[in-house]
């Protein structure tokens, strides 16, 4: 519809398009559509409907807004039809939390960028990093893990019983894949012992939280990826000490114990302690959780950075060594991840999930532990290249399966 309304010593036209009704119910009929009043103010045009119909509740007004062009005052440039009704809302009426939750996903989104400059800044200034001290570490991932049980339930226990082929068999992935490779890599690479047991540590950890973002960017199974994670999680308390001690046991001395009461500090305490906020306190848990994931973004870019920072020199000296192993571990992991779940006849889009589970670790646990509980600090710089290289390897993978998203024969095959 073209309309045109002239007003003294201009003329304004503007057109409706139809695309912006189309949604709306059929039953509308050509001679049904309002007729208009207008109200010009400033720049702005309001155009207000005076049809009241029993089968449709008509947009109440129409804003036309146009603004100068640079040629003359007196120019306008082309018009923008604007509906505004109590069922429409335009960007100009989000909300400051909406905003919030906008800047959170896009930081979210490009959380490998952040971790790389993380790295980057602790290779190429160590000093940046002093002010982080084991307490704020211990802070960081307890505060990580926390915003990860709130997006835990009750409930969500439940959902594991709907799909337990693809939770036990994702289970049994991450703690075999993953730790046995970091093992073979070592033996292949004939890593230095500090290094070897670093990789093999960060093989036995869970899933990193990062993966249920990489997940739903890849078009994957999300609630499974979450349930993976919360199930890797929970029962890391065990078997990240159990199998770093047997497999890295013949590299250096582990502390089990020391791991396990670490472990249950900064892992399932807090991941608990989320899911009953989030059960039993939903209000507190929508008002914070925005802030949540830019904060484990930045918490894991800082540690990772501050891990680096430790061992500059030494990484700089045998850094390609340590890249090329962590390379080789999470390349292991998304691809039998992937092709075992496929063999053991898990569909793809829940495969892409458990590929994604499996090959990105919880690095940022690895860096902790491994400072705490080894004493030489080159014992974390597998950890920390570890969070750089499943970022980026997951965050490729992720785009390459977002275009081609499985077929829905795919999903149920």
């Amino acid at each position: 519809m073209l309309c045109s309304i002239s007003f003294p010593k201009q003329k304004l036209h503007f057109q409706l398009n139809n695309t912006h009704i189309s949604n709306h119910p059929p039953t509308i009929k050509r001679q049904q559509l309002p007729s208009i009043s207008c109200v010009r103010s400033s720049n702005q045009l309001i155009l207000t409907s005076q049809l009241s119909s029993s089968t449709w509740n008509a947009p109440t007004s129409l804003t036309l807004q146009s603004k100068p062009t640079n040629f003359s005052p007196k120019t306008f440039a082309p018009l923008r039809c604007d509906i505004s009704s109590n069922s429409y809302e335009t960007n100009n009426n989000r909300s400051f939390r909406d905003w919030i939750e906008l800047i959170g996903e896009a930081i979210s989104t490009a959380f490998p960028i952040w971790v790389s400059l993380g790295c980057l800044l602790g290779l190429v200034k160590p000093s940046s990093f002093n002010w982080i001290t084991p307490k704020w570490t211990i802070f960081g991932i307890t505060l990580t893990m926390l915003g990860m049980g709130m997006t835990l339930t009750l409930d969500d226990l439940r959902g594991a019983f709907s799909m337990p082929k693809e939770i036990i068999s994702g289970f049994l992935l991450q703690y075999s894949v993953m730790p046995i490779s970091g093992f073979l890599v070592s033996k292949l690479l004939n890593l230095p012992s500090h290094f070897a047991a670093g990789l093999i540590l960060v093989g036995c950890c869970p899933g990193g939280t990062a993966s249920n973002i990489v997940t739903y960017i890849a078009r994957g199974n999300v609630a499974l990826s979450v349930l993976m994670t919360a199930a890797s999680t929970l029962s890391a308390v065990v078997m990240t000490p159990f199998l770093t001690a047997k497999l890295a046991g013949q590299y250096v001395a582990v502390d089990a114990a020391g791991l396990l009461m670490s472990t249950l500090q900064v892992v399932l305490l807090p991941v608990l302690a989320g899911a009953f906020l989030n059960q039993y306190f939903p209000s507190l848990v929508k008002f914070v959780s925005p802030l949540m994931p830019p904060i484990a973004v930045g918490t894991v870019a800082l540690l990772c950075g501050n891990a680096i920072a430790q061992s500059a020199s030494a990484i700089l000296m045998s850094g390609q060594q340590v890249v090329f192993a962590a390379f080789l571990l999470h390349a292991s992991g998304f691809f039998f991840g992937y092709v075992l779940a496929r063999m053991l006849g898990i569909d793809v889009a829940s495969s892409r999930t458990i590929s994604i589970e499996v090959g990105m670790q919880n690095s940022v646990l690895g860096v902790v532990l491994a400072t705490q509980h080894f004493g030489n600090p080159l014992t974390a710089v597998p950890c920390a290249v570890s969070s750089v290289c499943h970022s980026v390897f997951g965050s490729v993978l992720a785009g390459f399966w977002r275009r081609s998203a499985p077929s829905p024969k795919q999903m149920q095959d």
